[in-house]
C-alpha cells in the first residue's frame, strides 16, 4: 500500500515559491512559467536570449536537492514506488497529454489559472479528474 504523508507547511511554502517564480517571469520578462515550454525552449531554443533564461530557470528548477544537501547536511529521501517502465510509460503518456493539452499542469494549472484562461480552467479540471480517477484506480481498484 502507498502511503501519503500529509506536509502542510512544506507544501505550502513550495506553492508560495512557485507561485512567486511565476509572478516574477511574468513581471520581469512577460512570460508564462510552464516547464514543458520551458524544457522546450532549451532543447529548441529560438534565440540566444531565450535558451538563456530558459536554461537559467530550468538549472534552479532542478538544483533544489543540492540546495536541501546544502542546508541540510544530507540528500532528501526520493522513493519512487514503481518500476523503470512505469515510469517509462507514465513519462510518454504525460507527453502527450501536454502536447495534446497545449501545456502542463505548470503553465495551465498555475500560470492559466491565475488569468482566468477559460482554456487553462478546463485543461486543469480535466487533468486532475483524471488524476483523481487514476489514484483511486490504483490504490483501491488494483490495490497499489
Amino acid at each position: 500500500m502507498i502511503e501519503t504523508v500529509f506536509t502542510p507547511w512544506a507544501s505550502l511554502a513550495g506553492g508560495v515559491l512557485i507561485g512567486l517564480a511565476a509572478t516574477l517571469l511574468m513581471l520581469t520578462l512577460g512570460r508564462v512559467m510552464g516547464a514543458t515550454g520551458v524544457l522546450s525552449g532549451v532543447i529548441f531554443p529560438a534565440s540566444g536570449a531565450e535558451f538563456a533564461w530558459r536554461a537559467a530557470l530550468l538549472a534552479g528548477m532542478v538544483s533544489g536537492p543540492a540546495a536541501i544537501w546544502l542546508v541540510m547536511g544530507e540528500m532528501p529521501a526520493v522513493e519512487v514506488p514503481v518500476s523503470t517502465g512505469a515510469l517509462v510509460i507514465g513519462g510518454i503518456i504525460v507527453g502527450m497529454g501536454v502536447t495534446w493539452g497545449s501545456g502542463c499542469t505548470s503553465g495551465h494549472g498555475v500560470c492559466g489559472m491565475a488569468r482566468l484562461s477559460p482554456r487553462s480552467i478546463v485543461a486543469t479540471v480535466t487533468f486532475m479528474a483524471f488524476t483523481f480517477a487514476t489514484v483511486f484506480v490504483l490504490r483501491h481498484v488494483i490495490g497499489g
